[in-house]
């Protein structure tokens, strides 16, 4: 059982409990890749944790790139925040309906803004289902609220930045792909993308820090897992993935693990898999 963090992570009891909170605000930041036949809005207007609101993880997003869910510009995440409700003062804990999959991507997100006040549901949704708790289908009473954004510029790397990390290796690169497509053996999910990894970095598998019911492992098995992989804890790191959405999964593992010198790749993959000219490894 995971240690209750309104900053990083809160079980389902933390949450039931403080349901009624009237700072406390609730988002569904379900997502799922083409390939998994999963609608994440219609299931969100099927039901939902009391008092979600929806956010849309390609919406929410910088419109002006052509690469998938890039993190909005500040004026549109404030927004977007206003117009569901959400803002100064207010407590965020964010779920999805994988377990935790995309919910600690939205965490990252209110990180980048600035907001610290922000958890992840371990075990997101599908623990809350079988736990026979509360669900609801109706949209929920929204008032605005102002909110305040600083944008934290380092919590987030571009491509120049992770490419001379790569060469310098004054960061740890960390890829939260499967081992698999970190190989190279197994082809990438978006099309026209090369093989393979940036040269230099270490793969922890997103899935490998967590458990079979989508619950976070305890502090001491995450560390086994970093350590297993060649991961220094304690080292400022880069966490990427196939566009930006697990690997704030490692950057969440490892902020429960007290490292906060984590940065996230947004382009990831996506980005890096594009271009002939950035060097890729393979095995």
């Amino acid at each position: 059982m995971a240690t209750d963090d309104p900053k990083t992570l809160v079980s389902t009891d933390w949450l039931a409990a403080h349901l009624e909170d009237p700072d406390l605000r609730v988002l569904d930041a379900s997502y799922y890749l083409p390939g998994m036949g999963r609608d994440a809005k219609a299931e969100y207007a099927e039901g939902h944790i009391p008092g979600a609101r929806f956010f849309d993880i390609d919406e929410i997003a910088d419109a002006r790139s052509a690469l998938p869910h890039m993190a909005a510009p500040v004026e549109k995440f404030m927004s977007r925040m206003r117009a569901m409700g959400v803002g100064d003062g207010h407590q965020v804990v964010v779920y999805d309906g994988a377990g935790i999959f995309s919910a600690a991507r939205v965490w990252w997100n209110f990180r980048l803004m600035g907001k610290t006040d922000v958890a992840v549901l371990d075990g997101g949704l599908p623990k809350w289902r079988a736990e026979g708790r509360e669900i609801e289908d109706m949209a929920p009473v929204i008032r605005d609220r102002h909110i305040t954004v600083q944008r934290q510029a380092h919590l987030v790397k571009d491509v120049t930045q992770v490419a001379s990390a790569s060469k310098l290796g004054d960061w740890q690169i960390v890829d939260a792909r499967s081992p698999g497509r970190f190989r190279g053996e197994e082809p990438e999910p978006r099309a026209g993308m090369r093989a393979g990894h940036i040269p230099g970095s270490k793969n922890v598998h997103y899935a490998s820090l967590l458990n079979a019911d989508g619950t976070m492992k305890g502090l001491d098995a995450l560390r086994q897992v970093f350590e297993a992989a060649g991961v220094d804890i304690g080292k400022r790191t880069i966490t990427t993935c196939g566009s930006g959405v697990t690997a704030a999964i490692v950057m969440l593992a490892l902020h429960r693990l007290g490292n906060m010198d984590v940065s996230l790749y947004d382009g990831s993959w996506s980005e890096w898999g594009q271009f002939e000219q950035l060097k890729v490894e393979t095995g």
